[in-house]
């Protein structure tokens, strides 16, 4: 009970989110530069539909997020969690204050919204230039 009223547990749930937001960051940034490493070093993983669908996914997101002037819920969470640990937005922990000094920059909003959808379009470039192998069909196994 004394955690609860202290806010660590709170506080704890913030950091968690803002590691798993690193996280999704990573994978999105990480994840073109494997793709076009991939096209040079031939790696067929790189290649794989659900990979490429899902990091497509993600900064298409990230893309229409900006463009219609929505917050990430990931930092919403974060910031209501912050709050009701009773802690001023980044204050806390050793995790969130390296964690958010990664994440977030201060710009005007353009800024962001130009950046992502640039980043953006060079996933949708790296679909055509490093093309992914096709869906796999299911196999209709005993139907001879």
């Amino acid at each position: 009970m004394a955690l609860i009223e202290s806010g660590f547990l709170f506080a704890l749930a913030a950091d968690a989110i803002l590691f798993g937001h690193v996280l999704f960051v990573a994978f999105v940034v990480i994840g073109l530069v494997l793709i076009l490493a991939g096209k040079a070093f031939d790696w067929v993983w790189v290649r794989n539909p659900w990979f490429r669908l899902a990091h497509l996914a993600a900064i298409g997101i990230v893309a229409i997020q900006s463009w219609v002037g929505v917050i990430c819920p990931l930092t919403t969470w974060e910031m209501a969690l912050r709050g009701r640990a009773g802690e001023i937005a980044y204050s806390g922990s050793f995790i969130s204050h390296w964690l958010e000094a990664l994440l977030y920059y201060h710009a005007p909003a353009w800024v962001f919204v130009v950046c992502y959808t640039v980043f953006a379009a060079a996933v949708v470039a790296s679909w055509f230039w490093v093309r992914p192998r096709p869906f796999a069909r299911r196999s209709k196994r005993g139907a001879d």
